[in-house]
């Protein structure tokens, strides 16, 4: 965060602490958007609790390196607020996962499915349960642990996550969500999300139920191309909302967000700045117009990075947002292919890519699938690659953990590649495809596969095969990516429910070993109880 935007960061956390004091005689809404979060998880480790985010208040970036690897700052909200954990999408939780197996502690809904009959261009089909990216969101608020996650029967779902309680009726969009939600990581009340139903909205929760507060269609800028969905996770500093739309253009939104006389919080959004997600080197290159934007932006130091549906990740240079410049691109590389993983960055600024192989042409095969880019060589910029077109190529994010990065494939392979010499560590096989991407937390890699199972490996020696600690048979191909906190597990799977996996001293009831029919293609979806 910038020097000249900390000085009104401070006076903004003045005025919402002075308004929650001037309010806290007789307005409840006000206490509660105001206090953000309570106390971090009890079981979650000694050094996790309460932990801020070791990023200097006077950071003169938008995202400072100090935040890799740690929580959203500046820590107003704890817990898992965005896809990854933070701009730079490398948070991914806190422990210890267990390294015994868990139990299945409760599922939502108990009974029918989380569907919905949506058209992605082949006819009506009926989609259950969550998908790629599909991570739920879970933070302290209100000493209250909550979880937030879209689904495919067209919800945004507001649980408690150690009960499977409604906290909120869902709010229902137009059509499936795919992606993973953002919650406000300043202490407002707001939830950001897209649907395929052609819009971006902003959702407040500080009523009996969600409310809309602002949505951007995604035919409100022009050109655009592709389709009308929004698989990416929205990232908020500052005030600022940057994201990327499969109607390849990138957005931002100066959100305006405050407090009414009332206490109710309120936002008055403002498209400052988009752009097309492609060029005309681009579209000649690759031959087509699938150039959506489906990955999470992050962001690193001052410059956005993305790529694209046609292989195209770019950098753009945001130093001067504030100050009404408009952003420029500064780096920019084409990986030949559908690169629809978010871009990892590290705390050196390095870009871990993953890339599928779907249209098997000379770039792509020469490139590879997994990479390392450094911006900072734009005109030679890969350190290292690896060439694996038989896998498909990579769907989920990769992670980093120590001196490794962790790819999974559409194949099912799950391999550690070493980060500085881009060597293959070790891989094994999981039943494919694996679309969710890899958790690694405290040396425990967490990962679940296609056929319904979720496994957890010992990870503590990255120079060795890691050896499976547990298996829980859930059931429904599992292509989220799970949410971890303070030990305890949630996703969602295609069967049509959301699961939670806690530590079995934890869990005094499991919830039985049966899982659901998902409705056939056709079916009418199946409602989810308001209350």
């Amino acid at each position: 965060m910038k020097s000249a935007r900390s000085t009104l960061a401070l006076l903004a956390i003045f005025l919402v602490a002075a308004m929650a004091l001037f309010w806290s005689m007789g307005s409840e809404p006000v206490q509660q958007a105001a206090s953000g979060n309570a106390d971090a998880p009890t079981d979650a480790a000694p050094d996790e609790q309460g932990a801020a985010p070791a990023v200097p208040v006077d950071s003169p970036y938008w995202s400072d390196p100090a935040g890799v690897g740690q929580p959203y700052p500046p820590g107003t909200v704890t817990g898992l607020i965005t896809f990854r954990g933070n701009p730079t999408r490398t948070f991914y939780g806190t422990g210890p996962i267990p390294r015994t197996e868990p139990a299945e502690a409760w599922r939502y809904p108990t009974e029918g499915g989380l569907c919905g009959v949506s058209d992605d261009g082949g006819g009506p089909e009926t989609w259950c349960g969550t998908g790629w990216t599909g991570q739920p969101s879970i933070f302290e608020r209100d000493s209250r642990t909550w979880m937030v996650f879209g689904a495919y029967d067209y919800g945004v779902h507001f649980l408690d996550a150690n009960t499977g309680d409604q906290i909120l009726p869902p709010f229902k969009t137009g059509d499936i969500i795919k992606g993973s939600v953002t919650i406000d990581p300043d202490g407002y009340p707001l939830v950001y999300t897209g649907s395929r139903d052609n819009y971006l909205r902003v959702l407040s929760f500080d009523g009996d139920k969600p409310k809309e507060l602002w949505k951007l269609s995604a035919d409100a800028v022009s050109p655009v191309k592709w389709n009308n969905d929004w698989d990416g996770s929205p990232l908020v500093i500052d005030d600022y909302l940057f994201e990327g739309g499969e109607n390849s253009q990138f957005h931002i939104v100066k959100l305006n967000r405050s407090y009414a006389p009332d206490g109710s919080v309120q936002v008055d959004p403002e498209l400052v700045f988009n752009t097309p997600g492609w060029d005309d080197e681009l579209l000649e290159a690759f031959g087509g117009e699938a150039v959506s934007i489906e990955n999470s932006v992050a962001i690193y130091k001052d410059t956005v990075y993305f790529a694209n549906s046609a292989g195209l990740v770019q950098g753009w240079d945001i130093s001067g947002l504030t100050e009404g410049q408009d952003p420029q691109r500064v780096f920019r590389f084409w990986t030949g292919d559908d690169t629809d993983a978010s871009v990892v960055i590290d705390q050196d600024g390095f870009l871990y890519i993953g890339s599928e192989f779907e249209k098997a042409n000379a770039r792509s095969r020469e490139i590879g699938q997994m990479m390392k880019l450094d911006p900072n060589n734009p005109d030679n910029p890969v350190v290292w690659s690896i060439k694996d077109p038989e896998s498909g190529g990579v769907w989920g994010t990769p992670a980093l953990y120590n001196d490794v990065v962790v790819y999974d494939t559409n194949a099912g392979d799950v391999l550690a590649v070493d980060r500085q010499t881009g060597n293959e560590r070790w891989r094994f096989q999981l039943p494919g495809p694996t679309w969710q991407s890899p958790v690694v937390i405290d040396g425990t890699l967490l990962i679940g596969d296609c056929q319904g199972d979720m496994h957890a490996y010992d990870m503590t020696d990255t120079t060795v095969a890691p050896t499976e600690l547990w298996k829980v048979e859930i059931g429904g191909c599992i292509e989220s990516t799970p949410a971890v906190w303070g030990g305890k597990m949630w996703f969602g799977t295609r069967d049509g429910q959301m699961h939670a996996l806690f530590p079995s001293d934890q869990v005094t009831a499991p919830v039985p070993a049966t899982t659901p029919s998902a409705p056939a293609v056709g079916e009418s979806p199946a409602t989810v109880p308001a209350g």
